[in-house]
């Protein structure tokens, strides 16, 4: 498997294609475009300069998502592992790649991936465009590289016009990257339950569910220490006390640095209940053992996060924060009919 030093030197040699990389604050001015419409209390994304929404650029990015042309064996396509269904997550702990391929880590949910600051559990990649080459080459999942993806989607007389039209080139490595990601920034989740209740819809959450937000942003819990803000997550690298050994040694594979041996990026908790399994690794597979791991305050490790503690919750506050951590699904995002192939 490529090393995260290999990756970031392959970035390097195709930095030209990130000249735009640049960003400036855009509103989204199509709002009648459904697809690209905010949730309420969402800021405005940011778009690389070069690489804003538009209706032709998002339908050739969602072609390429789908497309298992992507891969080396035309065996998975970024939808193999991201599953509209579920979120555009993985429904296995580890995720198979090309010629079935374990992966290394358990696949995250896309919702909302236009806001993160950078990218990987481990953070080392800073735009979405750089993180598309990240599939592209591991071994384990495309098992390819760009050059060749560029030339085979070029020779497609269909890809090549749309390439074209989007973006004003012929199809190559600068189209690839770019139309995923402006595809990949239009899956926005905001319409939970608890969305709606906090926009004044005060019966979209039960009385539980109520006692469990209010346990979740309580200092007995301490969850919305690192799950915090719209998408809860801050995005910091944390250990959580998974285990005392670990095959990934997260963050530090970057830095280099003891300190962040074993420290993963905070995950968002949006439609955490259709995200299963749980964890970088997909060790923990339901909610409610989430919840048990926390409340016994996880295993030493030297890098365990000082708020991931014993909570000593009876079996009544367990339940009323799985409760709420239930009301984080968006079921309008889960079923959007226009992400889906």
């Amino acid at each position: 498997m490529h090393t995260l030093r290999a990756i970031l030197a392959t970035v390097l040699i195709v930095s030209t294609l990130f000249l735009g990389a640049c960003r400036k604050d855009l509103q989204i001015e199509n709002t009648e475009e459904i697809v690209m419409q905010l949730p309420e209390g969402f800021p405005s994304i940011l778009f690389p300069i070069g690489n804003e929404y538009t209706k032709e650029r998002w339908e050739l990015g969602k072609k390429l998502f789908y497309d298992k042309a992507m891969s080396k064996n035309y065996a998975v396509s970024c939808a193999s592992c991201h599953h509209p269904n579920s979120a555009f997550s993985d429904t296995v702990s580890l995720s198979l790649g090309d010629n079935n391929e374990i992966g290394t880590s358990n696949a995250p949910t896309l919702a909302n991936v236009a806001y993160h600051p950078y990218y990987t559990r481990a953070g080392g990649v800073p735009t979405l465009e750089m993180q598309i080459l990240v599939p592209i080459q591991e071994h384990n999942e495309f098992n390819t590289n760009i050059l060749d993806l560029a030339e085979r989607f070029k020779s497609d007389i269909e890809y090549n016009k749309a390439a074209n039209v989007a973006y004003g080139r012929d199809f190559d490595s600068y189209v690839i990257v770019r139309a995923i990601a402006n595809f990949e920034r239009s899956l926005l989740s905001g319409h939970s339950s608890f969305d709606q209740y906090c926009q004044g819809k005060k019966k979209s959450l039960s009385q539980q569910q109520i006692t469990g937000m209010n346990l979740f942003y309580s200092a007995k819990t301490n969850c919305s220490q690192c799950h915090s803000g719209f998408n809860f997550t801050n995005y910091s690298f944390e250990n959580n006390g998974l285990s005392t050994n670990y095959a990934d040694n997260g963050r530090m594979r970057l830095t280099k640095l003891e300190s962040d041996r074993d420290r993963f990026k905070v995950p968002t908790l949006r439609n955490i209940n259709l995200t299963a399994p749980y964890m970088h690794d997909g060790s923990i597979k339901t909610l409610k053992e989430v919840v048990a791991h926390y409340n016994q305050g996880g295993v030493y490790h030297k890098n365990k996060s000082e708020f991931v503690k014993p909570l000593n919750l009876s079996e009544e506050e367990k339940n009323n924060l799985v409760l709420f951590l239930e009301s984080l699904s968006d079921d309008s995002f889960n079923n959007n009919k226009y992400f889906k192939q």
